[in-house]
């Protein structure tokens, strides 16, 4: 399954109701969405049509997370936390909307993924689904800083490994889709700074020169998912109902366990 048919699908079951994109380009991952939806890109260049109600922002995504209040759009657009807001003045039913999806596919470095990641996740709950692209290189050249390959993913991959190793809390999987790979990510925790405490020693670790030394099970994707394995998994109403319902952490554990058990 390629990254479009996933996303496709990935929209249609886990139905979210807002989407933040980061790296545009043609705008063709971005005419999948239906919701509210904010994108993000320095350059982007859209040729297709695109059917949502949907803020471009041609800018960094370092420069567009520090804006004061960067997801305005998906509070004063044509969204249903719009109206909560107005039937709850007081917030008491918290109309101030979190992401729930995002989608990543910026700059191919491992750094610019990695602060992707943790500016997303702090305008996420638990329940949200963020999606990183570019993450299952077929090669060494593919996976290098210094590009000179026609398809390249650069060394995002390394995001996946720092997550595993600093964030044990979050639930991580490989997507064995074509081209390059994604990687999903659930539990996200906006209020964790284990990531933002030890940033400058990942990017002293683990930012080095090419070749990059890209392990061999995640050439051959040894650990990777069936993208249809994973759309059709039983979790996902049980996940939705909790995003929508907004159910405390709590209850992140019992589907953790459903997640993971999709990597046997």
């Amino acid at each position: 399954m390629n990254r479009h048919d996933f996303l496709r699908q990935l929209h249609r079951v886990y139905r979210p109701r807002n989407y933040l994109e980061i790296g545009v380009n043609d705008g063709r991952s971005l005419a999948l969405s239906r919701v509210p939806s904010v994108a993000v890109d320095p350059a982007f260049r859209v040729v297709t049509d695109i059917s949502c109600d949907v803020h471009l922002v041609k800018a960094t995504s370092d420069d567009f997370f520090a804006r004061k209040d960067p997801l305005l759009h998906l509070r004063n657009g044509r969204n249903p936390f719009r109206a909560l807001a107005r039937r709850d003045p007081l917030n008491v039913l918290g109309g101030d909307p979190k992401l729930e999806l995002a989608f990543i596919d910026g700059m191919h470095l491992f750094e610019y993924a990695l602060r992707d990641f943790m500016n997303v996740e702090k305008h996420a709950r638990w329940s949200s689904v963020i999606v990183l692209d570019d993450m299952l290189p077929r090669n060494v050249d593919e996976a290098a800083r210094d590009r000179h390959t026609d398809a390249w993913t650069g060394d995002v991959y390394k995001v996946a490994t720092v997550l595993r190793r600093f964030r044990p809390d979050l639930t991580v999987i490989e997507v064995d889709t074509q081209p390059t790979g994604i990687v999903l990510i659930f539990g996200a925790d906006p209020d964790s700074t284990v990531l933002k405490n030890a940033y400058d020693r990942i990017i002293e670790e683990y930012v080095v020169p090419d070749p990059q030394d890209v392990p061999d099970e995640l050439l051959v994707r040894k650990n990777a998912v069936q993208a249809e394995a994973l759309l059709e998994a039983d979790f996902w109403p049980s996940l939705v109902r909790a995003r929508n319902l907004r159910r405390p952490r709590s209850a992140y554990a019992p589907l953790r366990r459903r997640i993971k058990a999709l990597t046997g």
